[in-house]
């Protein structure tokens, strides 16, 4: 069975790739937390995130924007002690502030996924890479994404980490060609 190559290291990266990875999510609250963990993981490995992803879960309260909004500095404190998590102050602010401008899209979009998923049309891009070398670190739609964001008060939120936002999301269809989840993706598209 073909995979892409980055996703062979371990059994969570597998797991992700093989189940979660490029499928189009229109769920307010994976979209947030996607969008958290992302920004979490720059300046480190997508696998030590997904090694913490579900101390991040029950850190964060299951990722509940409302509740993380109201986190008190008492509450920030006791997060930068938790192994479970990056301890990174910058990163763990950032999440309470981009929990408060999460909440303030849905209420001017209707909904995040409205708003996160107009950068791209409303439908995923396909992409038809033969190699992980021809993958892009950013593209025009995620240094958009990137721009909106920062203006409109999200942080650890740049165009690389936009990218690689919309892969997980599927906003983007990022699996070589040759990949078995390639042609599955495209396939479960239609039915989001």
């Amino acid at each position: 069975m073909n995979r892409c190559e980055w996703a062979n290291s371990n059994q969570l990266e597998i797991e992700h790739h093989d189940e979660e990875w490029g499928v189009p999510v229109h769920d307010d609250r994976l979209l947030f937390e996607m969008l958290i963990l992302e920004g979490a993981q720059s300046g480190l490995s997508w696998a030590t995130i997904l090694q913490k992803r579900n101390g991040y879960v029950k850190a964060f309260d299951n990722f509940d924007a409302v509740k993380i909004s109201k986190y008190s500095e008492k509450k920030i404190e006791k997060l930068l002690q938790d192994p479970r998590i990056v301890r990174n102050k910058l990163k763990v602010n950032a999440t309470v502030t981009n929990a408060n401008r999460f909440l303030e899209l849905q209420k001017e979009y209707g909904s995040f996924n409205k708003y996160i998923w107009s950068f791209v049309g409303g439908k995923p891009i396909n992409n038809k890479w033969k190699a992980l070398s021809e993958v892009p670190a950013s593209s025009l739609e995620s240094d958009d994404m990137s721009k909106s964001l920062k203006k409109k008060g999200f942080k650890f939120i740049g165009s690389t980490t936009c990218y690689a936002y919309m892969q997980a999301v599927g906003m983007v269809n990022d699996h070589v060609v040759s990949c078995f989840r390639y042609s599955e993706v495209i396939k479960l598209q239609s039915n989001s």
